[in-house]
């Protein structure tokens, strides 16, 4: 009887022992009170003293997500966000991208789709607690990892040191970025409870004083948060910063990066800043896939180190206009307009396979249900979109564009134009006048890609494969004309300071360098869409239309708009602007094969869609209700 209550006992209490530690779990994981407008006396923040992080003395781990304000319209932020919050993430993580806050020197702008401090308030709202990625440089396959073009004035220029020309741009920046920034810290009662410096810095590592630099122009500008680096395995001892927390990137689970995390950093949280959710594509390429199985495996992984983590990325929206950024190693891969990144959201904010298995993932650790995702929103197909109208480049040029008279070839960031500022992005036209042919050279100073005509004949292509093109005979003076365009500026790696766009040097002809040229700017902002659509030459479509030209029709919308995807089947190359607004780059070697045109760009009616075409045009354009993103690989 003795034995039998014995036992008895020592079941009761083992099980006293497992609803105990069930408890705990369960306070440990339910941070139902951890929420920004909730959480108040707020002291401590975000620590990393010991293993595990603690937000206000309470264990916290960080389930974070990634996405870009600047790549989502504004209107659809709130419905991402909703999202995230219902697949189990507590915490948000965005870059902060310097060359759109600061396209024009000394000039900032933190408005409509950049207003930095509504994206930051409303993640509050929904429940989000924020790691901000400021940079100044952020790579996330942006032009020129994020760092504004204007830079690249300077021929002495030294991105990513501490070159004075850069960090005296970088403190004028930081000066107006950081009082935005800093009342929205966790401590000023915001949802900012850790800032990044900096950005995958051990990849680069030109200055060992830079990240001290970067760091101290945080905490001198009232950052007083947690501190993060971030970088790959390989970066992780050249990139780690005293006063800072060490974090890693990866994609496949691999237990040596985070004890090696441990060897850089003893007795502290382990977090994984990137965990890469899928990857992102190149013109020409294939379009790659993360197996969701596989992807939420290794998730699982991370988590059963008692690691934090964040998807990198959880809904990665889409590079519009030219924006899109570029690799060069071997050699030069722009990338395509999707940031699709086969991320747990699509471009267009719908619901994968990973985002369930993910809900069901974080549902079983937090230990109670999450709320009901939001329904997806319905695509719309609005059928052929008709391209009646259409205008030479040669026919339009004389009327909206001055040219810049030079008797050199001027790059596109030092030409003399947008106040000093030089060119950003997009075309530009140089003209010069030959007699005779021959054989025409770049020696490798095209950037990234020509159109060379004569007269406005088209004779063929100068890139960083072909360099050398003939050039055919002819009586008297004619007119040489290279339409140059920039396919984005590289992101990662050491090429940052080789990333000046359009003619970079001389051109020979025979031999003999080109010279006194007119030089035409063609970013196609705002306001050259505009004078476009007034000028007095747009015909009838011929029955034969070449580029470059401008082709122009309507969209007709009967209720209110949905998003939609436009298909360029038959066009060749080029770039598509719907109601003024540039929606990004198609190119028929795919292998994207649709742009992405959300409701917000639309309105009831008729919507304007004008195309610009490089060489061979097509006749209509097919508005349709899923997207087409290319043959799929299947990381390995």
């Amino acid at each position: 009887m003795c034995g039998c209550g014995g036992r008895r006992r020592r079941r009761l209490g083992a099980l006293l022992l497992l609803l105990l530690l069930g408890g705990l779990l369960l306070r440990r994981f339910n941070w139902s009170s951890l929420v920004p407008l909730q959480l108040r006396g707020r002291t401590l923040g975000l620590q990393a003293e010991n293993s595990e992080f603690r937000l206000e003395g309470m264990p916290f781990r960080i389930f974070g997500g990634s996405m870009h304000y600047f790549r989502v319209p504004r209107e659809y932020w709130r419905d991402r966000m909703v999202k995230m919050k219902t697949c189990g993430l507590n915490t948000l993580t965005t870059y902060v991208p310097w060359n759109l806050h600061e396209a024009a020197n000394g000039k900032f702008d933190f408005s409509g789709n950049l207003d930095l401090e509504a994206f930051l308030t409303l993640a509050a709202e929904v429940g989000f607690w924020v790691i901000l990625r400021p940079g100044p440089y952020i790579c996330s396959e942006w032009d020129l990892g994020g760092l504004p073009s204007w830079l690249l004035q300077d021929p002495e220029m030294q991105l990513r040191t501490t070159y004075k020309g850069f960090t005296e741009a970088v403190d004028a920046y930081f000066d107006h970025l950081m009082t935005r920034v800093v009342p929205l810290q966790y401590k000023k009662g915001g949802p900012i409870i850790a800032v990044q410096v900096e950005n995958e810095y051990g990849s680069y590592a030109k200055d060992p004083q830079y990240l001290t630099y970067v760091k101290m122009a945080l905490l001198n500008r009232g950052i007083v948060e947690l501190l993060m680096t971030s970088d790959n395995r390989d970066g992780l001892s050249s990139g780690y910063v005293e006063g800072a927390l060490a974090t890693v990137n990866f994609q496949k689970m691999d237990y040596s990066f985070l004890d090696f995390l441990d060897s850089v950093q003893q007795n502290k949280p382990k977090m994984v800043m990137e965990y890469w959710t899928g990857w992102f594509d190149s013109w020409g390429g294939p379009h790659n896939i993360f197996d969701a199985e596989d992807m939420v495996n290794s998730v699982a992984e991370v988590l059963k180190t008692g690691a934090s983590i964040n998807l990198y990325m959880f809904h990665g929206g889409t590079n519009f206009g030219f924006m899109n950024g570029a690799l060069d190693s071997d050699e030069y891969k722009p990338d395509v307009t999707s940031y699709d990144y086969d991320a747990v959201l699509t471009e267009a904010g719908d619901y994968t396979s990973k985002f369930f298995k993910l809900r069901q993932l974080f549902t079983k650790i937090i230990g109670q249900p999450l709320p009901p995702p939001p329904m997806i929103t319905g695509k719309a197909s609005y059928g052929a979109v008709l391209l009646p109208q259409y205008v030479s480049l040669w026919e339009v040029l004389p009327s909206i564009v001055e040219p810049v008279k030079s008797e050199f070839p001027v790059n596109m960031e030092n030409l003399p134009v947008n106040d000093g500022n030089g060119q950003a992005y997009g075309y530009t036209l140089y003209e010069t006048v030959i007699s005779g042919g021959g054989q025409l050279h770049s020696r490798d100073h095209v950037r990234d890609r020509a159109q060379v005509f004569v007269n406005t004949v088209f004779v063929g292509f100068l890139d960083y494969n072909t360099v050398e093109l003939s050039i055919p005979e002819g009586q008297g003076f004619r007119q040489l004309r290279l339409l140059v365009e920039n396919c984005g500026r590289v992101n990662y790696g050491l090429m940052l300071n080789e990333q000046r766009k359009g003619l970079i040097g001389d051109v020979f002809l025979n031999k003999t360098p080109l010279r006194n040229f007119k030089i035409y700017s063609l970013e196609m902002k705002p306001g050259f869409m505009e004078s476009l659509r007034g000028v007095t030459a747009w015909s009838t479509i011929p029955d034969y239309a070449v580029g470059p030209a401008f082709f122009r029709g309507n969209l007709q919308v009967q209720y209110l708009p949905r998003d939609t995807f436009l298909k360029l089947e038959g066009w060749e190359k080029g770039v598509v602007f719907v109601n003024g607004a540039n929606l990004g780059r198609y190119w028929k070697i795919g292998p994207q094969e649709t742009l992405y045109l959300p409701a917000t760009w639309l309105r009831p009616g008729n919507n304007e869609i004008i195309v610009f075409e490089e060489r061979t045009a097509g006749r209509i354009i097919q508005s349709v209700d899923l997207p087409y993103l290319g043959r799929t690989h299947y990381l390995d």
